[in-house]
């Protein structure tokens, strides 16, 4: 839900911001110093320079060993929550219309009359109805790499990675006692062409390190940590290919389980024809072909063997691999160790910190969920608008996170492969995989995260008064209509990724009538705690963003009835921006129903800018709600030392 031309119309596209004045003045090599260094553009690694992309007086710089862009290959599943995440940086539409939607899964296993043969056994939805309003997808990673390039190109910093550097070594400086070390991470990157290192280096230091360098991460070797956990027990050949065949499920996500040859997982691609195969392969039954080397010709007979009495021909293969299952997880995701005192200032994200198998889809989304988690806290940390502590919670976060995914993934590869949930070779409930598929779809649409209580997720909400906003989980989307224009819009898609935090009061019955209801003198109120927590050269939702939502139908409130907080005026001419109050859409389900909103006391819910809930109060708990910020947030002008200058910006009105 952009804005644009409130500083004045121009021609052109309006979704190419207006360049930072750095970017005159950028070097044509790489650059001395920087205030991120991203080591790695992967899908983490680009997810969080696209969030850094957003800020524009936040400086990052990207490098990756490869010799360009990943083309062709590896992850492809989008689940809900990762379409989400990609609506706020606008990029939702396009990643939904190039991609496949997975809507149902069938599960194929052994004839009980004939066990050489498979049946479809059943099918079932792939995400269960109401948990997002986005679907899961299936796009080629090269393309959602695509997507978050182009967003960061289109940013005011035009920054684009730089490619055939490779990290070698890491050293951090501590800081002095006037914290006077600007840049205390210097790094040494090694140039490589076609894959070879030519001998040739170059320096850069920076004030924050992040890998998301891969599971062989130089970044996670330079820190001395290391993946721990389960060694690999299986192997598993994965292809994209054109096939013929006369599988009815072809264009269907699939489980396939035999008797005796093993089993394959299908996942059809975007554009109609093209299809993934997951072959499991086993030590025994396919020795010589492990032994002598996989080939694609390989991997297509043992899918034709699964899929007896079917046949399969692969006309086209677009891209291949081999790889096997082992889940593993780093012990930390910074460079604080045990018994230290101070904020992080090197990170690991993504398969630099966990890895697992690639069948339950989980690897690219959750580690571009570890950089959703950490971009916008190092944003704010750097821009002088929050405490140095926020930086501690992202280990505290992700690491949990990480490890629910490891638990998760030996219980679906081991079910997947055909036996107990356990890991048992006795003979499996044929039922118990399907089973397990239904009771995790939480966890396979990535909306099952719960965050712990911390200075960021409130200890002791007042979740009776909206039930369905859980504390520490996303917030959920729900349809509304917004009162300026009548616009039916979901209320969650006005987050976009620009670090502010969102608060959405949830007016009591009264609603903004009269000068002395409850939601009339909150406003009164957070009018006074947004001025205290602005720049003054900050338009005035830019740290924290108040969002309103009634029960009155549109046709019966005025835009003019609202309180200032929810006008607030922008830009160089102090325009008033009337996009800050909706009210239920009287189409469908009212928003205070799905999610369980107290409608004779109304509540406040207030949101993270990565989405989460952080927070449910009262309509007159103002003051919890201002403690509760300041425990985070740093007001203009009594920031610690080492934040960045103020960017240069208009007066506001």
């Amino acid at each position: 839900m952009a804005q644009f031309y409130v500083d004045g119309y121009h021609p052109g596209d309006p979704f190419v911001a207006e360049p930072h004045p750095s970017v005159a003045a950028r070097p044509s090599t790489l650059p001395a110093t920087t205030d991120v260094l991203v080591v790695g553009s992967g899908p983490a690694g680009l997810v969080l320079a696209a969030q850094l992309a957003n800020f524009p007086d936040v400086d990052a710089v990207v490098v990756d060993r490869r010799d360009g862009p990943l083309e062709v290959g590896q992850a492809d599943g989008v689940a809900c929550r990762t379409v989400e995440v990609f609506e706020a940086f606008g990029l939702a539409d396009r990643l939904i219309a190039e991609g496949y939607r997975v809507n149902e899964v069938a599960f194929w296993r052994p004839s009980p009359a004939d066990p050489d043969r498979i049946t479809r056994t059943g099918r079932i939805p792939d995400v269960e109805d109401g948990l997002s309003e986005m679907p899961h997808m299936i796009v080629n990673q090269a393309r959602m790499l695509a997507y978050l390039r182009d967003h960061v190109a289109r940013s005011a910093r035009r920054a684009e990675p730089w490619y055939g550097l490779h990290l070698t070594a890491l050293d951090v400086e501590e800081d002095g006692a006037d914290g006077s070390d600007e840049y205390p991470v210097t790094v040494t990157l090694a140039h490589v062409a076609d894959g070879v290192e030519t001998g040739a280096t170059s320096t850069i230091r920076a004030k924050y390190v992040v890998g998301c360098d891969g599971a062989r991460s130089s970044t996670r070797e330079a820190l001395g940590l290391r993946l721990v956990g389960d060694h690999a027990d299986s192997t598993w050949g994965v292809m994209d290919v054109l096939v013929d065949t006369d599988f009815p499920d072809i264009r269907l996500k699939c489980a396939v389980q035999s008797a005796t040859e093993g089993s394959i997982l299908i996942i059809p691609r975007e554009g109609g024809h093209l299809v993934r195969l997951y072959v499991e392969l086993d030590a025994v039954r396919d020795a010589a072909m492990l032994r002598d080397g996989v080939t694609p010709a390989g991997l297509a007979a043992v899918a034709e063997r699964i899929l007896h009495p079917y046949t399969l021909e692969v006309r086209d293969v677009g891209w291949w691999s081999v790889y096997e299952i082992g889940q593993r997880l780093c012990d930390r995701f910074d460079d604080v160790g045990p018994g230290e005192d101070r904020p992080p200032r090197v990170f690991i994200a993504g398969d630099a910190c966990h890895t697992h198998s690639a069948k339950a889809g989980q690897g690219m989304n959750v580690s571009m969920a570890d950089t959703w988690n950490l971009g916008w806290k190092l944003g704010a940390v750097l821009r002088g608008r929050a405490r140095p502590e926020l930086l501690h919670t992202y280990t505290r976060e992700r690491h949990a996170v990480a490890q629910e995914l490891i638990d998760f993934d030996r219980a679906f590869a081991s079910l997947f492969a055909g036996h107990g949930r356990g890991g048992d070779l006795a003979e499996p409930d044929p039922e118990e995989f399907p089973r397990y598929f239904r009771e995790q779809g939480r966890f396979t649409a990535g909306v099952a995260v719960r965050y712990g209580p911390s200075m960021i997720t409130a200890v002791d909400p007042a979740q009776h008064l909206a039930t369905g906003f859980v504390v520490g989980t996303r917030f959920h989307s729900a349809p509304v209509v917004r009162l300026a224009d009548a616009k039916p819009m979901h209320l969650g898609h006005v987050a976009r990724a620009d670090g502010a935090w969102r608060l959405y009061v949830f007016a009591d019955r009264r609603g903004p009538a009269g000068d002395d209801t409850p939601f009339r003198r909150l406003g009164d109120h957070l009018a006074r705690l947004v001025a205290r927590l602005t720049p003054p050269d900050a338009d005035p939702d830019a740290v924290v963003d108040v969002r309103a939502v009634l029960q009155q139908h549109h046709h019966e409130v005025e835009t003019t009835d609202m309180p200032p907080v929810l006008r607030p005026r922008k830009g160089r001419f102090g325009l008033v921006d009337h996009e800050k109050v909706f009210c239920p859409d009287p189409t469908t389900d009212d928003v205070f129903d799905l999610r369980g909103i107290d409608r004779d006391a109304g509540c406040m819910v207030l949101v993270r800018p990565d989405q989460y809930v952080a927070h449910v109060l009262p309509l007159h708990a103002d003051p919890e709600l201002a403690d509760f910020l300041d425990g985070v947030l740093l007001e203009p002008g009594v920031t610690p030392g080492g934040r960045l200058a103020p960017p240069a910006g208009r007066p506001r009105p």
